[in-house]
């Protein structure tokens, strides 16, 4: 019985990205879920109680695996400066992936302040794998600076996500170029 209920909940937040990427926030209903996986809408209720619910589920389970991501790249990389690159190109390529688009899909406002506090702390373990190297680097406020860095990296990514005029690939060369030559000082 376990082993079901456990199915079905990956079901229902695999639906969910699927919605999220496809429709944005509008796309997220009870009944769409239902009708991707086959359940009764009072059934995706015993799972979830909200589509913020689901929302902060979805960051619970896919940002792990987007960190580990970042970090895995990062360690790839034998100087500070690598990491830096590292860091930034691969959350850039993570924009393309359904379970970022998902998320991103539903902004924070649409959250109870319990997910958008789960959020913040998970970005915030994000910005905290950087500061070693930006320390390492020099820079006498390395948080301060790996905050600023995010903030490049933040508005790439809203940039590729609005379907720019820039190739992705150009935004992210731009991004890079412009964090690269702040960390150097």
């Amino acid at each position: 019985m376990a082993e079901h209920r456990s199915m079905q909940r990956a079901a229902l937040l695999d639906a969910a990205r699927t919605l999220l990427s496809e429709g944005g926030t509008e796309a997220l209903t009870f009944p769409a879920l239902a009708e991707r996986t086959g359940l009764a809408r009072s059934s995706v209720y015993e799972y979830f109680r909200s589509r913020a619910a689901v929302v902060e589920e979805l960051c619970e389970v896919d940002f792990p695996v987007w960190a580990a991501e970042v970090e895995t790249a990062m360690g790839d990389e034998p100087t500070a400066e690598g990491k830096v690159e590292a860091y930034v190109r691969r959350q850039l390529a993570l924009v393309g992936d359904r379970r970022h688009r998902a998320v991103v899909a539903i902004s924070a406002s649409e959250l109870d302040a319990g997910a958008r506090e789960k959020i913040r702390a998970a970005h915030g373990g994000l910005v905290a794998m950087i500061v070693e190297a930006l320390a390492d680097l020099g820079h006498e406020e390395p948080r301060l600076a790996a905050m600023l860095l995010q903030g490049v990296v933040d508005a790439a990514v809203r940039r590729i996500e609005l379907g720019a005029a820039e190739h992705p690939d150009a935004i992210t060369e731009a991004a890079v170029a412009m964090v690269l030559r702040g960390v150097r000082g």
